[in-house]
């Protein structure tokens, strides 16, 4: 008889990722019909834009998911948190579109991100690039796939050629250059972003100090089951659905090519 793994996901988190897979694609849907046609626009916070395509987008997920998971916790971008998700078991984890200034400009790499949090670390998660039509998704210990083929990390394991992926201000940094990493294009959505390394189309990928659970946690799951890492700048891998939802500067990459990525970009990207 075969052995089970430990770490086999259960028949619940199965379903969770259904839900996730299926909800992630009827969000995409509807994002689709307000994209092109010149949404209703504001900013917040530190001038990021949001669209009544976002609020749209949000209000379906939340009624979907809750709906079907009601004593699951819920964090979004675009809804005010209530910290009532810190005393659940599961959290919902979404961002309705992540990367909306692509989506308002007409881009193709935006998402729908949506993930399922147990005890601080992913254990579900879907990343849907609508207008690519690519559904990534990945369950702990079920590994990472996209369209239903299983995807892994690059296999490069040194600095010198190594694709990179981030911000305009990392890529075209004179000094990643020079240490021989070769730039890629900038891609507005940093889930989309960092499955890019999960289905190692990407050697590594970058972000600087300030995002969010909501634009991680589903393609940290995606890159940890392809077999790679996100970790902050001194090494940590991320903990979700605490108090404070912020992280520092991180790198994504695979087990082997992440240190010395972190050693070469640590003073560059915090």
């Amino acid at each position: 008889m075969r052995e089970v793994e430990k770490d086999a996901p259960g028949e619940d988190l199965k379903q969770d990722l259904q839900l996730l897979e299926a909800s992630a694609r009827e969000a995409g849907a509807l994002a689709l019909e307000y994209f092109g046609r010149d949404p209703e626009t504001w900013f917040k916070g530190r001038g990021s834009p949001v669209s009544e395509a976002d609020l749209a987008v949000d209000r379906f997920l939340a009624d979907k998911l809750r709906t079907a998971r009601p004593g699951y916790g819920w964090l979004s971008e675009e809804t005010a948190d209530d910290r009532a998700r810190l005393k659940c078991r599961r959290v919902f984890i979404v961002d309705p579109i992540d990367g909306t200034r692509a989506f308002l400009a007409g881009g193709d790499e935006w998402t729908v991100s949506v993930a399922v949090v147990e005890k601080g670390r992913p254990v579900a998660g879907a990343v849907f690039c609508p207008r690519r039509e690519e559904m990534f998704v990945a369950l702990s210990g079920g590994g990472a796939w996209l369209n239903g083929k299983r995807i892994a990390v690059s296999s490069h394991a040194r600095v010198v050629g190594a694709t990179l992926t981030g911000p305009h201000s990392i890529v075209a940094n004179k000094d990643v250059i020079a240490a021989g990493f070769e730039g890629t294009e900038i891609l507005r959505s940093l889930a989309y972003r960092l499955t890019m390394v999960a289905a190692g189309r990407i050697d590594v990928g970058t972000a600087r100090g300030g995002p969010s659970d909501w634009d991680l946690a589903a393609a940290d799951l995606l890159v940890q089951e392809a077999g790679g890492e996100l970790t902050d700048l001194s090494g940590r891998n991320l903990i979700y659905n605490r108090a404070r939802t912020g992280h520092p500067a991180l790198v994504a990459a695979s087990v082997q090519l992440i240190g010395p990525a972190r050693a070469v970009l640590d003073d560059l990207i915090r």
